[in-house]
């Protein structure tokens, strides 16, 4: 099976050496002069072990790898497509919204139900078409989702994780509406009903042979013909309990449960054989394929058994006969994603205690621990009071950092991300998300070599970058970073995220957010493991023209508390939304953090949307040399347009130069959207 590591280890303890003294240099001043415009820097000695970066200062804020993605449900219409019976052309423009929607929140991988009911998202020779395209189980939605959906994912360098539902054959339980050609139509003894749905009987020797080549047949089709990245089971397995209702197959069990010592342990181990045959399967067909599964979140009690959690929850292990903490000692998986549905303090199971329990379980197994996280409950009605607080996601990743065995998060589901109730995924987004991640290295593989940057070549609308692989590698995809001015090479520039751009499964960049200034920008590649490259020599852009540097809301230098909502209502905006709040008693300002060159005189501008329920009289602050001055604006009128607040003296350095307060005695939003600094 496929291991995990933190990355790869690219230089010797020499090599670490070395680049500790001269990051002690870099520290000290004592460095070569910068590159002159036009050449090109050298490149660091490397990018990346533990022993060449632990002088290196990180920001866990901006964490080099982490898998972040979000669930898209395709049963019942939940995510997408949004109803069936959509054209071909709406069904992939949903799509692609979603994908657009997880690259703006900096997310880099999408798991996607492709088999929601023993149905099928792509031409299957083993099972009909999903109903849940075209409203017919067994229509033909007139092109191929599966082939489309992995291309965009790609085109956007994110994962694409296929995710597959083993036993559940419908979310009704009348066979009649089953397809006329259906396996389960056609043998009602092979099925049974429960809890008002209809389930496979993986207790029988031929229907659990007829599962497991149906589930296998069909889920290495999809591997074999499509470019995964990851196979994903989730927690259905046999059906959840169903208060006065009992899984019926006692009589199957009196017949096929010889040498099982009770029904339970029987159904533990029909699920057994599937998980570990499943994932030996699609190993030997691609080994660099992900295997995993999002299990309930609680395994067992404490009460119930001493490996168990201090919980006092429904217990996976004995409801539903997924015993995932067996698979992940077994290595049978490579991840696992407990939905850890609940809130901190939640006294039956608290997210601290259960994070803390699974990484106790993983430790020192090469397995990879992801999240279930609950955007689904953040600010919905109904929901308890801890799922008010728009800081109850983000407190959940806050605690990850506790423990590093947390490799990233998962969020169900993709609606969820998109609605934003009470703002609390776009703080999580501002407080763990506000710069790119890596996905997380697997594996030993020797990583490729490192690629050359051809030419980078200021435009008016930022810099084109252009690259090649290095030696006869074929990497899977790329990194690009970039460093303010052009300063002497350091391995440091890659002990985080601060300084990544962006990553591309392309040989080709433009960088929209390159103002004037002078930057050094550098390339590493990535095979299907992620394992990365050194980098490329550092290509200097040089600085032209006076300095000029927008900031949006979007950007990492723009921060804003929980009382601040994001919007795209109006066509107005810049980029791709903007932020609002209601007047109060309190400055409360939303920041633009800004690095300024050199002391001076410099055009402060604004950007915003104009509504009549917008106030009129915002207050602007500008942190100017000789105090902050503040300059009412009325965002009433003159929107989608860039207003002079005037000239303003500013000290050098990165600091917030511009705020929107709240306090102010006016009705109407107050809005923050972008603004524009430029040296005169």
């Amino acid at each position: 099976m496929t291991t995990y590591r933190a990355g790869r280890p690219w230089r010797s303890a020499a090599i670490g050496r070395i680049a500790a003294v001269a990051l002690s240099l870099v520290l000290t001043g004592a460095v070569a002069p910068a590159p002159a415009a036009g050449v090109v820097a050298p490149a660091p000695a490397a990018t990346g072990t533990a022993a060449g970066l632990a002088a290196c200062p990180t920001d866990p804020a901006t964490p080099k790898r982490r898998l972040r993605a979000m669930w898209i449900a395709s049963v019942a219409n939940i995510d997408w497509p949004s109803r069936t019976g959509l054209s071909v052309a709406a069904q992939q423009a949903e799509f692609r919204a979603w994908l657009d929607l997880a690259a703006q929140r900096n997310m880099n991988a999408v798991f996607v139900q492709v088999r929601p009911t023993a149905d099928a998202f792509w031409p299957s020779p083993h099972e009909p078409w999903s109903q849940w395209l075209t409203g017919t189980q067994g229509g033909d939605p007139g092109y191929d989702p599966l082939a489309f959906m992995v291309s965009e994912a790609h085109a956007r360098d994110i994962e694409f994780h296929a995710w597959f539902n083993p036993y559940r054959v419908a979310n009704h339980d009348d066979p009649t509406r089953l397809v006329a050609g259906h396996p389960a139509r056609k043998n009602p003894g092979w099925r049974f009903a429960h809890g008002g749905k209809l389930y496979y009987n993986p207790g029988i020797p031929a229907v659990r042979g007829f599962i497991e080549d149906a589930v296998m047949d069909a889920v290495m089709d999809a591997v074999t013909r499509y470019d995964l990245d990851g196979v994903h089971l989730d927690d259905y397995f046999y059906p959840y309990p169903v208060s006065g209702e009992t899984i019926p197959d006692a009589s199957t069990y009196a017949q096929y449960g010889a040498g099982f010592g009770n029904v339970h342990d029987w159904r533990r181990d029909n699920v057994n054989l599937l998980v570990k045959e499943l994932g030996q399967r699609i190993h030997a067909a691609k080994s660099w394929i992900e295997f995993g599964v999002s299990p309930f979140g609680i395994w067992r009690n404490a009460a119930t058994d001493p490996l168990g959690s201090r919980t006092s929850g429904m217990q996976s292990y004995d409801a539903v006969y997924a015993d995932t903490r067996l698979w992940v000692k077994q290595g049978w998986v490579d991840y696992v994603a407990p939905q850890i549905y609940w809130h901190i303090g939640y006294a039956t199971a608290d997210y601290e205690v259960l994070t803390a329990w699974w990484a106790s379980v993983v430790k020192d197994t090469g397995v990879r621990l992801l999240i279930g996280q609950a955007a689904y409950r953040a600010g919905a009605a109904g929901q308890d009071a801890a799922w008010q607080r728009p800081g109850e996601l983000t407190d959940h990743l806050q605690y990850n950092r506790q423990h590093p065995e947390v490799a990233g998060d998962v969020f169900f589901s993709a609606k969820d991300i998109r609605a934003d109730r009470i703002g609390a995924l776009s703080r999580l987004v501002s407080d763990h998300y506000s710069r790119p991640a890596l996905i997380p290295a697997r594996g030993s593989a020797a990583a490729p070599t490192g690629p050359s940057i051809t030419s980078a070549t200021r435009l008016p609308g930022g810099v084109s970058l252009s690259w090649r692989p290095g030696g006869s590698s074929s990497p899977l995809s790329y990194a690009i970073y970039r460093v303010d001015s052009s300063p002497a090479a350091d391995p440091c520039f890659f002990a985080d995220a601060r300084n990544l751009l962006k990553t591309t499964r392309g040989t080709s960049f433009t960088d929209t957010t390159a103002t004037s200034g002078a930057y050094t920008y550098y390339v590493t590649a990535m095979d299907r493991l992620h394992h990365e490259s050194a980098p490329s020599a550092g290509r200097v852009v040089t600085a032209t023209g006076p300095f000029s540097v927008v900031v949006d809301n979007r950007d990492a230098g723009f921060t804003a508390g929980s009382g601040w909502g994001t919007s795209s209502f109006s066509s107005q905006l810049h980029g791709t939304d903007y932020r609002f709040a209601d007047p109060v008693a309190a400055s409360d300002p939303a920041w633009f953090k800004a690095q300024i060159p050199a002391a001076g005189s410099y055009r402060i501008e604004i950007w915003h949307p104009a509504n009549s329920g917008y106030n009129s009289a915002t207050p602007f602050i500008v942190a100017a040399g000789g105090g902050n001055q503040v300059i009412n604006v009325d965002q009433r009128v003159n929107g989608g347009q860039w207003r002079s607040l005037g000239t303003f003296t500013l000290s050098a350095g990165a600091y917030n130069v511009v705020g929107v307060s709240r306090w102010v005695s006016t009705t109407g939003y107050v809005i923050a959207d972008a603004v524009r600094i430029t040296r005169v």
